[in-house]
């Protein structure tokens, strides 16, 4: 039997510690589109299902005093989320502008591309990554 064959990521899942906060991170900061936002009642939790320009989605959840996660870059599990920028500088500036700590630019070793780091607002990793 031939093995299947994986097509793409279809999403991430992030869960927050204030979904207000996040919300407007990721929606307004971020620019990501907003697919459908829903509250379920039962678990007292919100889910919002955002839209990459690439089709690829995030997914934000919110539940009741979440215990934190240790995000250290070299920790097991989820190492950080990347984004593709046109331009890293300009998308530096941009965050920068907004109050967000960003670390300085770095070259990829291997592919000569610009990148960083910034976190969102419950300390996870992000990048942004030249195209």
């Amino acid at each position: 039997m031939l093995r299947p064959t994986l097509k793409a990521i279809h999403h991430v899942a992030i869960i927050c510690s204030d979904y207000p906060r996040s919300k407007r991170f990721y929606t307004e900061l971020l620019g990501l589109v907003v697919i459908a936002e829903n509250y379920r009642h039962e678990r007292d939790s919100w889910k919002l299902d955002l839209a990459l320009p690439n089709g690829n989605q995030l997914e934000l959840f919110s539940f009741p005093n979440p215990p934190p996660r240790p995000s250290k870059p070299e920790a097991q599990g989820l190492r950080h989320l990347a984004f593709l920028v046109e331009d890293v500088a300009e998308f530096v500036a941009y965050l920068t502008n907004e109050g967000v700590t960003v670390e300085p630019i770095r070259i990829d070793e291997f592919t000569g591309k610009d990148f960083t780091f910034f976190q969102d607002p419950d300390g996870l990793p992000l990048e942004i990554y030249q195209c």
